[in-house]
């Protein structure tokens, strides 16, 4: 059986969609599905390319046991399309963006993030570039509750 592989995609591609990356890739591996899950993360905009993610997120991520120091930023592309079954945007913005670039053979899941969410009804991951250390982890407890969902789901329907 082939792999399900999940892309996470936020504007920047340093904050939000690393975060979610770190995380998802500490759920997966800890339910030993390392070889059957396999993710990644990329952002619309081109700004960070081969960037690590922001020190800001890395930190409050370390602060819960989750290690970003390996991801580098990437740009999303048309090939993302061929080889992702789940592309989650981390806000409706970069929804919309994806949307406009999804080639009409896409059969894979686009959609929020946070539409896997389970514990609360927030849409959109606010993006905590501009804001204090707070934005950083009200991120981490909604990305952890979206990994949590998205998982459980992939599982289900797997």
């Amino acid at each position: 059986m082939k792999p399900v592989k999940v892309l996470f995609v936020c504007l920047g591609n340093i904050c939000r969609s690393p975060t979610a990356h770190g995380i998802f890739r500490s759920f997966v591996r800890e339910q030993g599905l390392h070889a059957e899950i396999l993710v990644d993360s990329a952002g619309t905009s081109g700004w960070h390319i081969g960037s690590p993610p922001d020190q800001r997120s890395a930190a409050a991520a370390a602060k819960r046991g989750y290690d970003l120091s390996d991801l580098r930023g990437r740009q999303v592309g048309a090939s993302d399309f061929l080889e992702y079954d789940y592309i989650l945007a981390m806000d409706s913005n970069n929804l919309s963006a994806l949307k406009a670039m999804k080639p009409s053979y896409y059969e894979g899941t686009l959609s929020l993030f946070l539409d896997f969410a389970e514990n609360n009804d927030v849409r959109d991951v606010p993006d905590p570039y501009y804001g204090g250390v707070k934005g950083f982890d009200k991120v981490l407890d909604l990305v952890e509750d979206g990994c949590a969902g998205l998982l459980a789901h992939i599982r289900q329907n797997r």
